[in-house]
């Protein structure tokens, strides 16, 4: 039976309601003022004011990789539509499931110029995994739910729904969730049988295997970490994770070998160029972990386990791919597993171990100790140190070479705690990712690991950690340079430092107090501790200044161009300095 005819911004409300929404982050202007106004006359959805839209994406990022909701973003037309456009494709290269509602103007304005329109569908194209234009209000409660299914559904990602503000104010019928299921996104959750049955053949017969795992086992939620941790241990083979799926095996255990990548461990980039079979697992070969392609693990065949299948010989060619959720296809290779009663060769298994520890022993995590300057490596130790006894700490990072140390130092034995930006690698996440998680877990221990330069770029939403109370935690390493531009211009360009200097920055402790938070500051090594044990203990949002040393670089390193076996261990192998500029990236 119909219901009774309802505004369009009070259907909106209703279908994010059915949806489970709890929590939107947003910043209103002319177009959404209806909506908001709705907002306004309930009590079941929290609008959480951010300071910029941009921030606002980020937060629901956070919030969404966090808690396996899908995150909600509130926006208005025009500028408020193209600053979330970073945060938006932030989420697309790293699969977070993001529902971006952004204000339009009038129908019968659109295309006229009019006062803040943006072609929002047009410019959101290309870093959205789908978006929609309402036109007609008996389609937006639909539309909703749709949008909730293609975010969350297969390979995660964001959505724009763009409202004009005519449909958000003309009268409509409301459609339930249970009759507006979309017919034609229907992704493929079950693997093939034939080749999960040839792909556990090949796990039989390895000699010197790896599991190479992504973020799409995180995003498969937590069974599948489960999962693999149990596959892992069953065959007894070798494990390494890239930066997003930190987590998803346990880092305590001794078969993980450590993130693999740019700055990924000496263990675990020689594992990955020398085994015989590589059984990559929700990870998409992505630049920063294969390096040069064409000396990428030159002698392994490959199995490859995604849900989207365009991931599938995107990069590298495999030779078995298997399309399907992470948590099915693992499910269903353990059961051929024991139903065949599979073991591995041990024996060969040996000296591949021994290969490995004896990578291990090279240590490639140290780093010299100073008694007079704080060494970032050894910050994040002593963070790390006073943090791991706690089940709640979440850690978000900016993008620079403290987010490197952060992965190399920082440890998680479970999924969703440790956020950072990946794929499009976004300075000025952390710190509105960071509030994002502290919504979602009030009572949790957030920590914010930023560089000073990074954290500049979002600064203006400790408004909002203050506004709510969000008692967020940032540990800036501050070395008074963009550190990884630094780097690359020491090792490229001459130790020419153009423009990577940060020489007007300001007073963080006196910044932090005019936020109506704590500010935080050490200097030497005898005081971090002490600063450490204090920002964990204030109940208020705090900045923790910590100086560390200006010159420190970030290794391992993998110069650009190069193989995994041709790896920067520390200073003392600058003088093998890239030959080419040929895919350098700078994080």
């Amino acid at each position: 039976m119909p219901s009774e005819p309802m505004i369009g911004a009070r259907l909106l409300l209703k279908a994010l309601v059915e949806q489970g929404v709890e929590d939107i982050f947003g910043y209103p202007g002319g177009a959404v003022l209806p909506i908001y106004d709705e907002i306004f006359k309930q009590n079941r959805i929290r609008h959480i004011l951010v300071r910029q839209e941009g921030g606002a994406v980020h937060a629901a990022e956070g919030y969404a990789r966090s808690t396996g909701k899908v995150g909600v973003v509130l926006v208005t037309s025009g500028p408020g539509a193209t600053n979330a456009v970073t945060g938006l494709t932030d989420a697309l290269m790293d699969s977070v499931p993001i529902v971006c509602l952004t204000g339009q103007v009038p129908t019968h304005l659109i295309g006229n110029d009019a006062f803040q329109e943006a072609d929002t569908v047009g410019i959101t194209r290309p870093c959205t995994k789908h978006n929609y234009l309402v036109k007609n209000v008996n389609n937006l409660a639909r539309t909703i739910h749709e949008a909730f299914h293609v975010a969350r559904s297969g390979r995660p990602g964001p959505v724009v729904v763009d409202l004009p503000k005519d449909v958000v104010l003309a009268m409509g019928q409301y459609v339930s969730a249970a009759d507006a299921k979309p017919k034609s996104y229907r992704p493929q959750v079950k693997g093939d049988a034939t080749s999960i049955e040839q792909a556990v053949e090949l796990m039989r017969t390895a000699k010197r295997p790896l599991f190479y795992c992504g973020g799409g086992v995180v995003n498969s939620g937590p069974r599948a970490s489960k999962l693999l941790t149990e596959l892992v241990r069953t065959t007894g083979f070798p494990c390494t994770l890239t930066l997003m799926g930190l987590g998803t095996f346990p880092a305590s255990d001794p078969q993980y070998l450590g993130m693999v990548g740019m700055h990924g461990l000496y263990e675990s980039n020689n594992a990955m160029h020398d085994c015989d079979l590589m059984i990559a697992v929700g990870s998409r070969f992505d630049d920063r972990v294969t390096g040069k392609l064409t000396a990428f693990s030159p002698n392994s065949r490959k199995i490859h386990i995604d849900i989207d299948p365009s991931s599938i010989n995107k990069n590298v060619r495999v030779d078995i791919g298997i399309v399907g959720d992470i948590a099915n296809v693992l499910e269903d290779m353990l059961a051929v597993w024991k139903a065949k009663k599979t073991s591995t060769d041990r024996k060969a298994l040996a000296p591949w171990w021994k290969q490995i520890e004896t990578w291990r022993a090279r240590k490639c995590l140290s780093y010299r100790h100073d008694s007079k300057i704080i060494m970032p490596q050894y910050a994040l130790q002593r963070l790390y140190d006073l943090t791991k006894h706690r089940d709640d700490v979440y850690i978000t990072t900016e993008v620079g070479q403290h987010q490197m140390w952060a992965a190399q130092f920082m440890r998680f034995d479970k999924p969703n705690h440790w956020l950072t930006s990946g794929g499009l690698g976004t300075m000025g996440y952390g710190l509105p990712s960071a509030m994002g998680v502290q919504v979602a877990h009030p009572d949790a221990l957030v920590i914010d690991v930023a560089g000073e330069a990074s954290i500049l770029m979002n600064i203006q939403e400790m408004s909002t950690i203050s506004q709510y109370g969000l008692p967020v935690k940032v540990f800036i390493l501050n070395n008074e340079y963009m550190g990884m531009v630094r780097q690359w211009q020491e090792l490229m360009h001459g130790g020419r430092y153009s423009q990577s200097y940060m020489s007007s920055l300001p007073d963080f402790v006196k910044l932090a107090e005019s936020f109506h938070a704590v500010g935080l500051r050490a200097t030497k090594p005898e005081e971090l501790d002490d600063v450490i044990r204090e920002m964990i203990a204030c109940p208020k949002a705090v900045i923790a200044d910590i100086r560390v040393d200006q010159k420190e670089n970030c290794f391992p390193m993998i110069p650009s161009g190069a193989a995994h076996n041709e790896m920067l261990l520390g200073p003392a192998d600058q003088a093998q300095k890239p030959t080419s500029e040929e895919g350098m990236v700078l994080v």
